[in-house]
């Protein structure tokens, strides 16, 4: 199920995996076109943002490789591709401004979140850089040390 937070905001998924990943430097919330049986999926907390990123075609922006679960009661459940192209919903200067960076400086557009803000599915994305494993060994050890450190100074 998808779990709540104050301010309307219900999170339906999250991309766990791309803070680890990726050098997040910028975030932005967009809306998603979508079918009535994929908002009702998405409302049942049906989605997965594995490996997804954003596209861009058109002077368009589409978000590629999201699943979405088919809506078990819909009629139509067997005809909508889970995997399909979606397109979001953005004012054309931040295409502008995002398709640019990621053609000239090598930055990547990924999603971190799917959401409801007060009942409109939204996605959070994140302009993003792709970590070396020299750097993802050195978050990792950062990690383990300040685990350590807060199980020793912890007030018993």
């Amino acid at each position: 199920m998808a779990k709540k937070i104050n301010d309307g905001i219900k999170i339906v998924c999250q991309n766990r995996k791309a803070r680890h990943l990726y050098h997040i430097d910028d975030t932005i919330e967009a809306g998603m076109v979508l079918l009535g049986p994929e908002v009702k999926s998405l409302r049942e907390g049906r989605a997965n943002l594995t490996d997804s990123y954003v596209v861009f075609k058109g002077g368009e922006a589409w978000l590629q490789n999201v699943h979405i679960t088919p809506y078990k009661h819909s009629s139509t459940h067997t005809s909508l591709d889970p995997t399909r192209p979606r397109k979001l919903l953005l004012h054309k200067r931040e295409i502008k401004r995002l398709s640019g960076k990621v053609q000239e400086r090598g930055y990547t557009l990924i999603p971190l979140k799917i959401y409801f803000r007060n009942g409109k599915a939204k996605v959070e994305l994140a302009l993003a850089r792709g970590k070396k494993l020299y750097d993802k060994r050195e978050a990792l050890k950062r990690r383990d040390l300040d685990r350590e450190l807060a199980k020793k100074f912890k007030i018993k």
